[in-house]
């Protein structure tokens, strides 16, 4: 399965590395392809480092502004001309999107991702990578549009959350059965 994963571009705290290492490893070791931003800064450089490490395959798909930052270890690397076209080409490149921990880009592309699949123009798969509460506000957010009548199709069909790497990998089976 070729996996795309949104998440930060920055140095983040054990608590949130230590899960990303643990999602790597299952992601390369169950022979998947991740497909991410083809960054080598911060979590995304740890994440494609570890799913490399484990015998997974890298689809870096970046942006010219971020040339400099690309990952040199990725089998494919697409370069696109702007963060919408990358957007796309993200989506266009996995079977299933996984958000781990990031700021507002990551933000910015899981709830395209969600307006997207909202609007059938996809029905992959989205699972979000709950490490210790971080999205929990968003999750609220969330359940709240979908209590009171803000989302055409309900919650459950668009999006789930999980606890730990092992779980998200359980969504994903389960959403292709």
């Amino acid at each position: 399965m070729n996996i795309t994963v949104f998440c930060s571009a920055h140095r983040l705290d054990r608590k949130y590395t230590v899960p990303a290492a643990e999602f790597a490893r299952l992601l390369g070791e169950g022979g998947h392809t991740l497909v991410w931003g083809g960054s080598r800064a911060g979590l995304m450089g740890q994440l494609a480092d570890g799913v490399k490490a484990a015998g997974g395959r890298l689809v870096g798909i970046s942006v010219e502004f971020l040339q400099h930052k690309v990952y040199k270890g990725a089998d494919v690397l697409v370069m696109t001309p702007d963060l919408a076209a990358r957007k796309a080409e993200l989506l266009a490149h996995g079977d299933a999107l996984v958000v781990l921990a990031g700021g507002l880009g990551t933000l910015d592309e899981v709830t395209e991702v969600l307006e997207l699949k909202k609007h059938g123009m996809h029905d992959k798969p989205v699972v979000l990578l709950d490490t210790d509460g971080f999205y929990a506000g968003l999750r609220l957010q969330l359940e709240r549009m979908d209590a009171e009548g803000f989302l055409p199709r309900p919650l459950a069909e668009l999006v789930s959350f999980a606890r730990t790497p092992a779980e998200v990998f359980a969504r994903l089976t389960a959403d292709r059965n």
